[in-house]
């Protein structure tokens, strides 16, 4: 079969021999394949990747050094059971698969390391406990990015946004646009998108952004104060003084309004932050402009070292969480939310190539006015992104 293989942060289009399913796996037939951030990242970087992996207790994952098929966020169609297999799907079925592969030492990140190659191919490996029948039709391009909306969906509920709250997503790549659809189908009404890129602000309005940003020429927290945010400690203050001023007038203990105001929720308001860059400086940027007790929900993958003040987190008591992919459910979930029309991922969709337009789009995708997601067709002969 034919594969796309990054070495030494090369990429070369080469025959490898068609894989064989061991047993609780399946071999697939790609449809499509979605070209990932961190793949751009890991064309360079694999070996810091893999050192930070190593460092959590996995080993596996892929060095510079190693021959590598990148390819998470894939469609595909079965085509062969390996052993021992339930086989509840017959063979031709579309299907979409969590990326994580059971072998000899253990499981491996499909994509991500040399034990499991990838979706940058005519054919795959998969786990069949990890695959899910694509429902109601749903076109194969749109199928291969249900992993990629299951991150910005877990990101989401992390996040644990009400409709009424303000949410803010900085930076609207691949991510943050569906951090962006996904927080608009949960029915979030106000939120706030922020880039550099005037086309990717563009996209950020197509996925249902509310407010879009160019943080050359404004802040996306201007207005904070309009929507009852504490944007400053003498706000905080007067909040804490003049609430307790107020509660003291009642014929009710203080104390009793006051915790029955927290249980409503009555307060402080404050926005829910979505760091989708993943650069660093981003964090430290985010907890001094942000308004105080905001919720800041890290997406963005800073491979590399980076610094913040605690002293100022703490002044502002700002809620820091980090996320990383999804669960199976969740990923289930996302999976029927596409094939039910609740998410659209479509505008994120600026081209396709056949697996000998992987390089260009590669080049492509760095030019964030041009593309967001490029999706690669193992049978298309394009090569570049179109």
């Amino acid at each position: 079969m034919r594969a796309v293989v990054c070495q030494r942060a090369e990429l070369e289009v080469v025959d490898l021999p068609e894989p064989a399913p061991a047993r609780g796996q399946v071999r697939l037939e790609v449809l499509r394949c979605g070209i990932c951030g961190s793949d751009l990242h890991a064309r360079h970087g694999i070996d810091e990747w893999a050192e930070m992996a190593a460092r959590t207790g996995y080993d596996r994952f892929g060095r510079s050094a190693d021959a590598i098929v990148f390819g998470h966020e894939f469609s595909g169609s079965v085509a062969e059971y390996g052993p021992g297999g339930q086989k509840k799907l017959p063979t031709g079925t579309p299907v979409v698969a969590v990326p994580l592969v059971r072998g000899a030492q253990g499981i491996d990140a499909v994509g991500l390391s040399a034990h499991a190659p990838g979706a940058y191919a005519e054919q795959l490996i998969v786990q069949e406990s990890m695959m899910m029948p694509v429902p109601n039709g749903l076109a194969p391009d749109v199928a291969a990015l249900t992993e990629p909306m299951a991150v910005a969906w877990h990101a989401v509920r992390r996040g644990e946004v009400s409709k009424r709250d303000v949410a803010i997503v900085i930076g609207c790549g691949p991510v943050g646009l569906g951090v962006i659809l996904c927080l608009k189908a949960s029915g979030v009404k106000t939120v706030v998108a922020s880039d550099f890129s005037a086309g990717r602000r563009a996209l950020a309005t197509a996925c249902g952004a509310d407010v879009v940003i160019d943080p050359a020429v404004g802040s996306p927290y201007e207005g904070g104060a309009k929507r009852g945010h504490i944007t400053d400690a003498p706000a905080a203050f007067e909040l804490a003084v003049g609430t307790r001023e107020k509660l003291e007038r009642l014929p009710v203990g203080w104390w009793h309004l006051w915790r029955l105001g927290e249980k409503l929720g009555g307060m402080p308001k404050r926005p829910v932050i979505f760091e989708c860059v993943g650069v660093p400086g981003m964090i430290a940027s985010i907890v001094d402009d942000a308004p105080l007790f905001s919720r800041v929900v890290v997406v963005g993958v800073c491979v590399g070292p980076d610094r913040f003040t605690p002293a100022m987190a703490i002044n502002k008591e700002i809620d820091l969480r980090f996320v990383l992919a999804y669960s199976p459910l969740e990923y289930h979930d996302t999976l029927h939310m596409l094939a039910e029309g609740k998410l659209d991922p479509r505008p994120l969709m600026t081209g396709t190539v056949g697996l000998d337009g992987v390089d260009a789009a590669f080049t492509a995708l760095g030019d964030p006015e041009t593309h967001a997601k490029v999706l690669i067709d193992p049978r298309s002969s394009a090569t570049t992104p179109s």
